[in-house]
């Protein structure tokens, strides 16, 4: 295992502390867990306050999208581990502002447990939390209930989180968060594998000219594995795959994100993004807005995932509307 670090035991402590001490001015503690991690201007009063959490590993989700316009508070948990429930009650009660507050994460079953015993919690002090559970990889199941959470749930924060600040009430930032999870589909492949810096060795072994479509952001099985293909044809499948699920045509309005998982270079995910946008705007489909970028990641996986975010009037202004996070700057 080559890794710039100390001790493995301390890997996810000491990034967080990093993390902290460069962005200052954008983040703090909520008390005095490291794996609690908020706004720094938290909590902001008279605002409904939107948290989320899960494993590091993915930066820039979770935590990267604490900021203004997005998220107030994230619960850090170790390498692909949920945070405990004890942390997302922490940080419930530093971001909650007297408006109550909204959960959004990836629908894994640690996490839902966890964020489930913390939401009684908070009950148990006043404080009113609904759960909107993100689902948007389309190949991980054919029930859309029972499908994982990955790169789509950006979307929903940035969502959510602007209508939030724009004073929108907690019954509204839920059913907003929930309508764009509704429009929000992604789909994966992977080349390489991780190594998660505790266990040592890959979490995964590929043959160097093959590929897996369908991968999940912690090396969970994809729908096949096959020799590596053209990038256009990778492009053509994911888009495929994820307009049979959510239904688009001539006139529709969508965003669209090209988002690497820790080790494919820009350049390449540019040339998959190229063929996504010929085809899409072949079709008389208008692309919105283009991520292209690393937005969830898996260490320092290779590959790529795409997500198609099918949008409406308020959803597009919701999209457009600014935000500030260490990892996040749209003006």
């Amino acid at each position: 295992m080559k890794k710039i670090l100390n001790d493995p035991k301390n890997f996810v402590p000491e990034m967080l502390d990093g993390l902290l001490k460069a962005h200052a001015d954008q983040l703090s503690y909520a008390g005095g867990d490291v794996h609690c991690i908020v706004r720094a201007d938290a909590p902001v009063q008279g605002k409904v306050a939107l948290a989320t959490g899960g494993g590091s590993g993915h930066l820039p989700v979770f935590l990267g999208y604490v900021g203004k316009g997005m998220l107030d508070g994230c619960a850090v948990g170790d390498v692909f581990q949920s945070p405990s429930a004890e942390q997302m009650l922490e940080v419930t009660r530093r971001i909650h502002g007297g408006k109550g507050v909204v959960y959004i994460y990836g629908n894994y079953g640690g996490d839902v447990m966890n964020f489930d015993m913390a939401a009684e919690m908070a009950s148990m002090e006043d404080i009113e939390v609904r759960t909107v559970l993100v689902k948007d990889d389309v190949v991980s199941n054919k029930d859309p209930e029972k499908r994982r959470g990955v790169a789509g749930m950006v979307f929903a924060f940035k969502c959510a989180g602007a209508k939030a600040d724009q004073g929108g009430s907690l019954d509204e930032v839920e059913a907003i968060a929930r309508r764009a999870l509704a429009n929000i589909r992604t789909m994966g492949m992977a080349l390489t594998p991780c190594i998660v810096p505790q266990v040592g060795k890959p979490t995964f072994t590929i043959g160097e000219d093959e590929m897996e479509m369908g991968m999940g952001i912690h090396g969970e099985p994809g729908i096949s594995r096959e020799s590596l293909k053209p990038a256009n044809e990778i492009a053509e499948r994911m888009l495929k795959t994820i307009r049979e699920d959510l239904p688009t045509a001539s006139g529709d309005r969508v965003a669209v994100m090209v988002n690497g998982l820790g080790a494919t270079p820009p350049e390449e995910l540019y040339i998959v993004y190229r063929r996504v946008h010929d085809l899409l705007t072949a079709d008389g489909i208008k692309i919105h807005r283009a991520y292209v970028g690393e937005f969830a990641t898996s260490m320092e996986m290779a590959g790529c995932s795409l997500t198609l975010f099918k949008l409406d009037d308020e959803l597009a202004a919701l999209l457009d509307y600014p935000a500030r996070t260490p990892f996040f700057v749209q003006v």
